[in-house]
């Protein structure tokens, strides 16, 4: 709630609109649990020890986004190499319940969703089978963007998911990237102390996305 407050106080500063909705993955598990089954009706995915597992190789052009070759993924490059799985390549859309963690009901037990499968969800719940615009950092292209559309279209079997996705570069601090572990961060808040609001929206917007 804190991060929330922040972010939505630092977006007012820098005049950015307020968007229409601001769905959150935890008030959204009837939507996840309603697509997750689905995909198992179809065949797209299995169940494996509490686990809800996406079938990639069900998916004839999956890596369609990232250009990838799904017989060249290395296995535990990117993706977790587990027993439970039929293929190493296959990604969770149902965690069964770890000590600690946070749980929901669902037909496979108590669990809670796994990443990808949230904003699917939510995109189908807010903006419909096929949206406009998809954006997010580069980063994001694979894996995240790449199942997230793989299970959006397998399971609404509507082709395109997103008509256009729009991926920006990463921000960067000389010739380093932005990060946390690298501890070379300015944060928007330290950034307005010492920069008007004009100044850094020009800023922004003067390099390509």
């Amino acid at each position: 709630e804190s991060n929330i407050v922040t972010y939505l106080s630092q977006m007012d500063d820098l005049n950015v609109l307020r968007a229409d909705e601001y769905p959150r993955a935890t008030a959204e598990i009837d939507k996840i649990v309603e697509m997750i089954a689905g995909l198992v009706d179809k065949g797209y995915s299995y169940v494996s020890g509490g686990d809800v597992y996406f079938r990639v190789r069900s998916d004839e052009d999956y890596g369609k986004l990232s250009h990838r070759d799904i017989d060249k993924l290395l296995s535990g490059a990117r993706v977790s190499v587990n027993e439970e799985k039929e293929d190493p390549l296959d990604f969770a859309l149902w965690k069964s319940q770890k000590p600690g963690e946070p749980a929901w009901e669902s037909p496979w037990g108590l669990g809670r969703p796994g990443w990808h499968i949230e904003c699917s969800a939510m995109a189908l719940a807010y903006l419909g089978e096929t949206i406009d615009i998809h954006g997010g950092g580069q980063d994001l292209v694979f894996p995240h963007h790449e199942n997230e559309l793989a299970q959006s279209e397998s399971f609404t079997g509507k082709v395109p998911f997103a008509s256009h996705w729009v991926h920006n570069g990463l921000v960067r601090l000389g010739e380093d990237k932005m990060s946390k572990s690298l501890g070379n961060m300015v944060t928007i808040g330290q950034a307005l102390e010492t920069h008007s609001c004009d100044a850094l929206r020009l800023f922004f917007l003067s390099s390509h996305y």
